[in-house]
């Protein structure tokens, strides 16, 4: 079985915070959600666990939450 595509995900900065992220990529459904799937050890970027909801994410990270991905696109 195959992993679903990379979604690609643009923002108009240059660096966004990991929970501002998995909501804007639809990764998480809000703040509180996210903060859960970062402590439950479910969130990847790069392919390494990621346990810092203000980790800052920059053009070209890819952030994982189970099989659905998320690229990060930056405008800046």
């Amino acid at each position: 079985m195959t992993k679903p595509p990379i979604r690609d995900v643009q923002i108009a900065d240059d660096m966004i915070r990991l929970g501002q992220f998995l909501k804007l990529a639809g990764l998480a459904e809000d703040g509180s959600h996210a903060k859960e799937l970062i402590d439950a050890d479910e969130v990847m970027v790069n392919g390494r666990l990621e346990t810092r909801r203000g980790a800052q994410l920059h053009d070209g990270d890819v952030v994982a939450v189970g099989d659905e991905r998320a690229r990060l696109h930056a405008a800046g």
